[in-house]
């Protein structure tokens, strides 16, 4: 998923926001799915998306609130997931050199 928002530790980067891109791994079971080919028998990916992007729009300071805050409310909104890792990337990071991205990683789980 790819968003343009407002998160980090100085102002500037709060103000003007660039890209990042966000990665969720899911684990759930999807049995029922698998069998009935249902969309109601798994978890609603346009539902989940809604989520991060909800989450993505709050200005956090640093990568790991965002992650941390992204993976509780995927948690909190689909009882039928068991872990979710939640990938943050920072394009272009001002980090005073030229560098393609920084990411954290975090997993949230029951």
């Amino acid at each position: 998923m790819r968003f343009y928002a407002h998160h980090g530790c100085f102002d500037q980067e709060r103000a003007i926001g660039t890209h990042f891109v966000v990665d969720l791994q899911i684990d759930a079971d999807t049995t029922r799915a698998e069998r009935s080919d249902s969309i109601g028998d798994t978890v609603n990916y346009l539902e989940v998306y809604q989520v991060v992007k909800r989450e993505m729009a709050e200005p956090s300071h640093l990568l790991e609130h965002v992650a941390r805050r992204v993976g509780e409310a995927v948690m909190d909104g689909f009882q039928q997931i068991d872990n979710v890792t939640v990938k943050v990337c920072k394009m272009n990071p001002p980090l005073g050199g030229q560098m393609e991205s920084v990411s954290v990683e975090v997993r949230v789980g029951r």
